[in-house]
Order: C-alpha cells, then sequence, then structure tokens
C-alpha cells in the first residue's frame, strides 16, 4: 500500500516472484467509471472506492484457499484497509512503502501512460492514514534491498505467544515487550462484546510496536517459532480445558503451554499427564503480583518437567522480579503440580496475612484511633516488621473520601476466588495443621452472612463498657508472633506436600522468590531464606525461638483483652491456641484415643511400650 508513484507494482511483482506466490495490481480492478474519473482529473471518493475495495476483498479470500497472494493498492484510509480485511485480517500482512511528497511527484512525472496524474498526488497525501500495523519501507532504497527487508519481515516469528488479554495477561505481554522479546498476542473474537482487543492493545503501548496481535488461533500459533511457547492466562477451571483443547490441532511434537493462571494443583497434575501423551509440555506456572506485579516483574513459579522449564527459562527469568542479590524471583518448582500448589498456599498465607492485619485494625480502633492515626503507628512498624500488604494497607488508611475515610464506605463482606478454600481443603486431606489457613477463610465467609451478623449483634451482643487496655507494642508484638505462627504452618504444609507427591520441594529457594514481586514479600521471608537453608521446620531455629519466646506475653495479653471486651480476632486467638496446642510434650489426645477405642475399636498406643503395639480394651467391662 502507499499513494500513487510509491512503486507498489514494481516491488510487488518483484515479491512476488521472491516468494512464489501471484501478483494482482489493485488498479487492473477499477470499475470503468473510476478509471474515466481519475482521467479526468477528478479524485476518487468513498463511494467510488467501495466497490473496488471489496472486489480486491473477494480476491484475497478466494487466494487465500490456495497459497495466498500479493496485491497491490493504496488503501490509504484506515477505514478501506478495514474492507479489504474483512473476514482474513489475521491472515494478511501489510506493507507500507513510505516516501515524501517531492520525491512521489518526481517519479510520477517520470511516469508514461497511467491514468493517475501528478495533479492528483496531494489529494492522495491528503487523505493517507500511515497504518499502525505493518511493514514500513523506505522507498529510497534500492527495490531489490526493499525486497530483502520485506522478505526478512514476512518470515521473522514470533519468540513468544500470550493467549488471553486480561488484565494479568496484558501486562505480561508489555512486561515480555519491554524486555525485548517479540511476541504475538492472542485474544478471542466475541462480536458486539470482544473485537479487536489484541490489535487495540497493541496499538495502545509502543513497546508492542514489533507485537503481532491475532483473533483467529491458526494464525496465532503459525506466527511462533518452534517448538512454540503459549502462556495461557485464562481463567481457572474449564475453561483452561477448552482453551487446550482449542490449541491442540495447530501444535507439534515439544511444543510448550504455560498455564499462568490460579489453577487447581490438581488439575494441572491431569493436563500434565494428559499432554504428555501427546508430546506437548504442559508447564503449571504460579504468578503473584497483581497487575503491577505482573507489568513491574512479578514472582513466578513453574512446575513442569525441567526439559519444559529451560525451554521457558529465559522468557520468565528475564520478566520475573529481582530478589536483593539482582536474581530473579523465580525457579524451577518441581513436577506435575507443584507450581500451582505452591502458589495455592502462597495464597493461603496472604489470606492469613490481611486477615491478621484487619484484626490490628479491629484493635486499633478499639483504643480510639482513627484510620489516619492507625496509618501512622502501621508506618512506625515498617522499620521492624515490614512487608508489601503492610505498605498498601498504610495506603488503604489514609484515603479519603471527601470528608471520611473511604475504608469507612466499603461494605463489610470480603470475597474469595477459591484458592483459600483449596488450600483449607488440602491441608486437611494431607493432614497438616495449617488451622490459621483455615480460620481466615472462614472468617471471610462469616464476613459474606452480612444480615444475620446484624441479627446477631441486636440479639447477642453483651452491651459492656469497653476498656480494652493492651498498650500498642504488645499489638505489635502479637502481630509478630501470629505472622511467624502462620509462615511457620504454610511451610510446613509445602514440605508435607513435597514428600507426599516426591516433589523435593527447595524451601530456602522457594523462599527467596518470595522476597520480591509476591504479594506476600516481606521482610521475614527474606530471614526465612537464611533459616531453610539449615533447617525445614522454623520452630526449631534459634533465633525463632528466641523471638516467639520474647513475644509470647504480648499476644496471651492482646487475645484475652480482646475476648473479655468481645472484639473479634479468629487469627490471633488461633496462632496462640495453635502453639498452646503444638508445643506440650502431652496432649489432651490420649482421652480423644481412648473414646475412639471405646466407641470404634479403633486401638491405641501406649507410652510406656517402645515396640509401637497398638492395644484395644473393653471399656465397660
Amino acid at each position: 500500500m502507499g499513494v500513487s508513484g510509491c512503486g507498489k507494482s514494481t516491488i510487488g511483482h518483484l515479491l512476488s516472484k521472491e516468494l512464489n506466490v501471484p501478483f494482482f495490481d489493485g488498479d487492473d480492478f477499477h470499475p470503468k467509471k473510476n478509471i474515466l474519473k481519475m482521467s479526468n482529473g477528478e479524485a476518487l471518493n468513498d463511494d467510488d472506492r467501495f466497490g473496488w475495495l471489496q472486489t480486491l476483498n473477494k480476491l484475497a479470500i478466494e487466494q487465500l484457499k490456495d497459497k495466498g497472494c500479493i496485491i497491490v493498492c493504496s488503501a490509504l484510509k484506515e477505514k478501506y484497509r478495514d474492507i479489504l480485511n474483512t473476514n482474513i485480517k489475521d491472515s494478511v500482512k501489510w506493507v507500507f512503502l513510505d516516501g515524501s511528497f517531492n520525491q512521489i511527484k518526481e517519479r510520477i512525472n517520470q511516469r508514461e501512460g497511467h491514468f493517475m496524474s501528478a495533479d492528483l498526488l496531494k489529494s492522495q497525501f491528503d487523505i493517507l492514514e500511515a497504518p499502525k500495523n505493518a511493514i514500513k519501507v523506505d522507498i529510497s532504497l534500492t527495490p531489490k534491498n526493499i525486497v530483502k527487508v520485506i522478505s526478512k519481515e514476512l518470515s521473522k516469528k514470533s519468540e513468544f505467544g500470550l493467549f488471553g488479554l486480561g488484565v494479568m495477561g496484558k501486562s505480561l505481554a508489555r512486561n515480555l515487550a519491554n524486555k525485548g522479546f517479540h511476541i504475538s498476542l492472542f485474544n478471542r473474537h466475541v462480536p458486539g462484546i470482544e473485537e479487536d482487543v489484541a490489535k487495540n492493545f497493541k496499538n495502545e503501548f509502543k513497546e508492542l510496536a514489533t507485537s503481532l496481535p491475532f483473533d483467529h488461533i491458526e494464525s496465532f500459533v503459525n506466527s511462533l517459532e518452534t517448538p512454540r511457547k503459549i502462556m495461557l492466562m485464562v481463567n481457572a477451571g474449564k475453561i483452561v480445558d477448552n482453551v487446550i483443547e482449542d490449541l491442540l490441532p495447530f501444535l507439534e511434537d515439544g511444543d510448550i503451554l504455560i498455564d499462568g493462571g490460579n489453577s487447581n494443583y490438581n488439575k494441572t497434575k491431569e493436563r500434565f499427564d494428559y499432554l504428555k501423551g501427546k508430546n506437548i509440555h504442559f508447564v503449571g506456572a504460579g504468578v503473584s503480583g497483581g497487575e503491577e506485579g505482573a507489568l513491574k516483574g512479578p514472582s513466578i513459579m513453574p512446575g513442569g518437567s525441567k526439559e519444559s522449564y529451560k525451554g521457558v527459562q529465559p522468557f520468565l527469568e528475564a520478566i520475573a522480579a529481582k530478589d536483593a542479590n539482582n536474581l530473579p524471583c523465580c525457579t524451577y518448582i518441581g513436577t506435575e503440580g507443584s507450581g500451582h500448589f505452591v502458589k495455592m498456599v502462597h495464597n493461603g498465607i496472604e489470606y492469613v496475612e490481611m486477615q491478621l492485619l484487619a484484626e490490628v485494625f479491629v484493635m486499633l480502633k478499639a483504643l480510639g484511633h482513627n484510620p489516619d492515626e492507625i496509618a501512622d503507628i502501621l508506618e512506625s512498624w515498617k522499620e521492624t516488621t515490614n512487608s508489601y500488604l503492610l505498605e498498601i494497607t498504610i495506603d488503604i488508611l489514609r484515603k479519603k473520601e471527601g470528608d471520611d475515610w473511604l475504608v469507612n464506605q466499603i461494605m463489610d463482606k470480603a470475597g474469595n476466588k477459591g484458592t483459600g478454600n483449596w488450600t483449607t481443603i488440602t491441608t486437611a486431606q494431607l493432614g497438616v495443621p495449617s488451622s490459621m489457613i483455615a480460620t481466615a477463610l472462614f472468617a471471610r465467609y462469616t464476613s459474606f452472612y452480612k444480615d444475620e451478623r446484624i441479627a446477631a449483634s441486636k440479639n447477642l451482643a453483651t452491651k459492656i463498657n469497653t476498656n480494652f487496655n493492651v498498650a500498642i507494642d504488645d499489638i505489635l508484638k502479637a502481630y509478630q508472633f501470629a505472622r511467624i505462627v502462620n509462615h511457620y504452618q504454610g511451610f510446613k504444609l509445602i514440605q508435607e506436600a513435597s514428600k507426599n507427591y516426591q516433589w523435593n520441594l527447595n524451601l530456602s529457594e522457594l523462599a527467596r522468590v518470595w522476597t520480591n514481586g509476591c504479594i506476600i514479600r516481606s521482610e521475614l521471608m527474606v530471614e526465612l531464606v537464611t533459616i531453610f537453608k539449615s533447617t525445614d521446620n522454623i520452630l526449631t531455629d534459634e533465633t525463632i525461638i528466641d523471638k516467639i519466646k520474647t513475644l509470647k506475653p504480648s499476644v496471651k495479653k492482646a487475645v484475652s483483652e480482646c475476648i473479655l471486651n468481645e472484639l473479634p480476632i479468629p487469627n490471633f486467638s488461633e496462632s496462640i491456641n495453635f502453639l498452646n496446642s503444638f508445643a506440650i510434650a502431652n496432649s489432651s489426645a490420649n482421652l480423644i484415643q481412648a473414646q475412639r477405642d471405646y466407641f470404634g475399636a479403633h486401638t491405641y498406643q501406649r507410652i510406656n511400650d517402645e515396640s509401637n503395639k497398638f492395644y484395644h480394651t473393653e471399656w465397660n467391662n
């Protein structure tokens, strides 16, 4: 495409020989009335061009049934190109021959026997809308070099494909492009709802200038160099399976699919095995950091075969956040669904961290502080207990809407997307006491019963004079205590899953990739990197033991005062209850086991028998 006289026909002929495809000059398809009009020195209007453009579109569609073709056409306006692209836009590549007015006028004056005179050139420049998605070539190059440039661009394949352009998909695409990768973008086409999403997104950001946008799956897949690397950024669940089935007919042995959503790790294992049987690699990658993290650098937790990880390693590690040593917050986690498993537990730990800050809010409000004052208090905590969630909580508490704080206007119903639920189910299935995650999840569930809570507050709450007497420093120490217990439980769940599924997970390396980019990044996480190098149980580490002993009196004080004053602090309460249940040599479970033996003959072991023999007693005799 380009204005008359730019050399379209010459280059088109040469390129058709180079690529061995048919050549068609759009001028040959003008109706007689158009040729007559231009011969009389009159410029064509949109109505004149409409039928002609439709004819060329039909020609292109027909040629695509074979091996395609080259068509030269001025196509000066975007709406002209839209007509030419109708039903085939993913199969069309535009080449824009660009030159100055004087340069092209000189060429036209040297041309003989053409119905288009130099007098009409200005009218073409007046309506020219340079294309955003085209191979742009300067016509000052020799025809041979122009063809060489075009051929090279046409043969170029993308290194990486991004399937699904929701919030996270778009941010990851921009991240990849900013790192210099040549990428292809795909988003589905839903008439009237999702149209030209990939194309419009590409045009919105300059870093995506070299990316290739698609809404046709076959064209998208074919645009990628092999073995193909395609990252799926679609909603977890059945849609992932549907997308895999849509892609499979166009994939080849050795191609790699990456699921970057919050999929259930059990489903990831199923997909891993299913695709392995089809010689397609599957990587289940947990991605944490939200929209901003995806753009600037998330924490990434890929699971799959080591071979498949090596194939995508340069891309994932390039876009990941960097730790204190400038190493990527991305590492090979393990096989099968391990990547999505640790992301699931990450979210479980996140649930607790959020709930603990909400409970800190409850306690500081009970002391009479407004949101600004609470934000100032939390700001001072950053010196010893900083974390990403603490930082954003400070920002939230300072946000005002008019004369009131915005947080006061938000409905107290906390949603969830399922990962906390999955973590709670999994910890029960594996028999690991990650009780704080379950408690945080149930706190969200409780919040959703708003109407019933209002009724209960009228019928069941005891009207007492609040005499909440806890120092702010005790609340800080209680918070530090509860966070240690939360991280112990979360990593304990990961450790037990690693044993159960034979994943051989590295807890220190996992903590390292959680030191930046992810939602649960914190100074405590940085400490755990070193601690996990010498133990897989942080409750055996001397520094942690000393901290717990120092902090325990404060959490006891805070929890007891909250209960006496009817302040809801389920996770703080669970933190001390868990430790009291766990840090005890002889528990009450002996009575429970006796009860089980009484009604169900479940047997028991005796403390004075080192043979581990099981006994049964007839208790009612």
